[in-house]
């Protein structure tokens, strides 16, 4: 069965822009990941999610899953479980590998489930 594509409209905004600040993710005691990079995607209702480049994340704290997920406005999900010393999380980081054109500037992005890292921090350079 084909999966529904549905685009960002009046009923259903998303908008990704650069985040005016610094992001800081920590867990288990540490940064695991550290960018000036980092994309704010902002969709309908939801909280705003900070997007990571994959190059600004410690690489040592993902390992890949097989989980995924589907959003049909910004297409299919990939996961890594993250390991940060006491702090340890199954598909708690995600990505868009592939994400449909309205959200095309997060591919080689991941996001963090805040509920399972210590923070993530805007900070104000």
């Amino acid at each position: 069965m084909a999966k529904k594509v549905l685009q960002p409209g009046p009923d259903h905004p998303i908008t990704v822009e650069p985040t005016k600040a610094r992001v800081v993710v920590k867990a288990g005691g540490r940064v695991v990941a550290d960018s000036r990079n980092a994309l704010t995607l902002q969709e309908s209702t939801y909280p705003a999610v900070q997007y990571i480049p994959l190059a600004d994340v410690d690489a040592a704290v993902l390992e890949r899953t097989a989980h995924e997920t589907y959003c049909p406005y910004k297409g299919e999900a990939s996961y890594y479980s993250l390991n940060a010393g006491e702090v340890k999380g199954e598909n708690a980081v995600w990505t868009y590998e592939n994400p449909y054109d309205a959200v095309a500037p997060i591919k080689d992005h991941v996001a963090f489930y805040p509920n399972v890292v210590d923070s993530i921090e805007l900070v104000e350079d």
